[in-house]
């Protein structure tokens, strides 16, 4: 109740100064000062003369990340632990269990223990909760749980968990963890490459060119470059990634913002490993921001072939402020765009509809740009791939299975009640996704579509006005309609959400490791990729 409490008084605190934070440093510098005269006031009066005892830390980390909220998701006030995260993000390098986990309900749920870390050896499974580090119970712990996990190579750690229903208690010794830039690449037949690159971290593309290189060795011909599932991370290393294949002075995107300073161009700085050899970029609805600038730049230039599904859309560029404490503002400060001059931002956030949520372009309105051979290329929307695939697309009802972790718990569950020798005899079968649906139906799984939305504020807004009876029955109608062909939508988007099923319960038994092994003789896009790299016709006609 607290708690709650102090956010209230934290937004209505900032009310009068939220505006000013988005514009009024711009043209006013009297306006700035007097907002923050204000609220320092209004800050010290509730802290000193408040009912209850209130928590200035509290109280003013949650008034920054209301005003914050204002502008776009990528604006961030980072406190002390978020800076270090987010050096670890950036350096690869961190020291701790070795495992992905993300915050749900009253525990910390491991969603991928990496293979042969700390929390591997422990015998810790996706899918496990934890709800008690060194006797701290997770429930418990308001700041950021996530660092329990953390600390000093060699240093041990008792967790207690819970695996399908069972509590269960586990020692480990924390190590210095490595998250590689490329897990993974390898020689697919006797001359075409893949190179999994999985975030643009400072080792990005050094790591990248190390695999280009053993793999030219090893008598490679043509590249498969995998940006799927990419979210990006470090500008320059999209720059150096962009200049192994380009030639050196090529320019690769441009930022450009109201503040003049933010204005600049990128181009390529050194001598490029290969520009001739034949190449594919694999892209989805996650590759994001750098990944998009390499795979934009890759299209524009007719440098290689683009295959998958459209990416993010995120052409907007972050850099981190300096703060007092060791804290920091990571702030939007330009947009970037393509060396054709696209750019790739999906939402406006400017411009919010009634509910607040960011409006997006829709497609009639993208204009249109042009690559080097004379190609058409669409702003607005992310990289759209020059050979389309639907395993690579994430519709609605994909992304809320998604968000709502029915296909993570599904292979939780499946991992339990099967027995799987090797990757290459993985088949998910009708039967399976027949237990998938029935799954989601015990799993209380829902998601609402647009139309859904739209109905229950009409329905809110007749109930107003005292037309609810009169279009109730309509109402139950439609919504019946909806709910008819929602059910239908999980058959006719079944082989993406298969193909995400497949790598899901694949990671279960032989980690990302066996996935990728997996992935080079079964996955549509990488075959697809190999079809089109072993057909130079068709291959020189998509660029031309």
């Amino acid at each position: 109740m607290k708690k709650k409490l102090t956010k209230k008084i934290a937004i209505i605190c900032l009310g009068a100064t939220l505006i000013f934070s988005s514009f009024g440093f711009k043209s006013d510098f009297f306006e700035i000062a007097k907002q923050i005269e204000i609220f320092t006031t209004l800050f010290k009066e509730i802290n000193m003369n408040y009912v209850e005892e209130t928590n200035p830390a509290a109280l003013m980390d949650t008034a920054i990340k209301a005003m914050l909220a204002d502008l776009d998701p990528y604006t961030n006030y980072w406190n002390e632990q978020d800076v270090e995260a987010a050096r670890i993000n950036n350096s690869g390098e961190y020291s701790g269990i070795g495992a992905t986990v993300q915050v749900v309900d009253n525990s910390l749920l491991i969603m991928e223990p990496y293979k042969n870390y700390p929390a591997d050896k422990a015998g810790l499974k996706a899918g496990d909760e934890i709800i008690e580090v060194e006797g701290i119970k997770v429930a418990d712990y308001t700041d950021d749980v996530g660092e329990l996990l953390n600390g000093s190579p060699d240093s041990q750690i008792s967790l207690k968990y819970k695996r399908q229903g069972e509590i269960k208690t586990t020692q480990l010794t924390r190590s210095a963890i490595q998250l590689k830039a490329v897990p993974f690449y390898e020689l697919l037949d006797e001359k075409t490459g893949y190179i999994v690159l999985s975030r643009f971290n400072a080792k990005a593309s050094s790591e990248t060119i190390r695999a280009l290189k053993d793999l030219k060795n090893q008598g490679a011909e043509k590249i498969i470059l995998d940006l799927r599932g990419n979210p990006g991370g470090l500008l320059t290393e999209a720059i150096n990634v962009s200049n192994i294949f380009l030639p050196k002075g090529e320019l690769i995107t441009t930022t450009k913002s109201v503040i003049e300073k933010y204005n600049k161009a990128y181009q390529t700085q050194k001598e490029p490993i290969d520009t001739q050899i034949p190449l594919v970029v694999l892209v989805n609805g996650r590759s994001a921001s750098a990944s998009e600038i390499v795979a934009g730049a890759i299209q524009d230039l007719d440098r290689g072939v683009v295959v998958g599904a459209r990416s993010f859309g995120k052409g907007l560029v972050q850099r981190p402020k300096e703060l007092a404490y060791g804290t920091q503002l990571k702030i939007t400060i330009s947009r970037y765009y393509t060396p054709s001059g696209r750019c790739i931002q999906a939402l406006n956030y400017a411009e919010r509809d009634e509910d607040g949520k960011a409006i997006k372009r829709a497609v009639e309105d993208y204009k249109e740009f042009k690559t080097r051979n004379g190609r058409s290329v669409f702003d607005g929307g992310g990289i759209s791939p020059d050979v389309k695939l639907e395993t690579s697309e994430y519709s609605n009802i994909t992304n809320a299975l998604l968000a709502q972790n029915a296909i993570f718990n599904f292979a939780t569950e499946y991992y339990y009640k099967n027995d799987l020798k090797d990757p290459e005899s993985f088949e998910f079968t009708d039967a399976d996704f027949n237990n998938f649906k029935s799954f989601l139906k015990t799993a209380n799984f829902d998601y609402k579509t647009a139309t859904e939305q739209e109905l229950e504020e009409l329905l809110a807004i007749a109930s107003k006005e005292g037309y609810e009876q009169d279009i109730l029955g309509h109402y139950k109608s439609i919504s019946t309609e909806i709910e008819a062909q929602k059910k239908k939508e999980l058959d006719e988007k079944k082989h993406e959400i298969v193909s995400i099923l497949t790598d899901e319960i694949i990671k279960r038994y032989f980690y990302k490791e066996g996935l990728y092994e997996y992935y080079v003789e079964n996955n549509p896009e990488i075959l697809e990729a190999k079809s089109i790299l072993n057909d130079s016709q068709r291959y020189s006609e998509i660029l031309r």
